[in-house]
């Protein structure tokens, strides 16, 4: 019985995208291409994880030293 529901659970299962231009197919329809996908805010570039297609870039080092007074006091 066990083995039947996980056999329905995983027939069940298959790659869903939340939004129509984030499926990799979907790309060059004419609704995922700029200028039309400007408008929805859901271009490709938008919906897919920046990290996959563009280097990270590390934010600059903060200073610990106390910032001097502007009044000189």
């Amino acid at each position: 019985m066990k083995y039947l529901l996980v056999i329905l659970l995983l027939v069940g299962c298959e790659d869903r995208y939340r939004y129509f231009c984030q499926d990799p197919k979907n790309f060059s329809v004419k609704r995922c291409q700029r200028p039309d996908c400007l408008f929805t805010q859901d271009c490709p570039d938008y919906l897919v994880a920046p990290v996959l297609e563009k280097p990270i870039v590390q934010p600059a080092q903060v200073s610990s030293e106390p910032i001097a007074n502007p009044r000189g006091n």
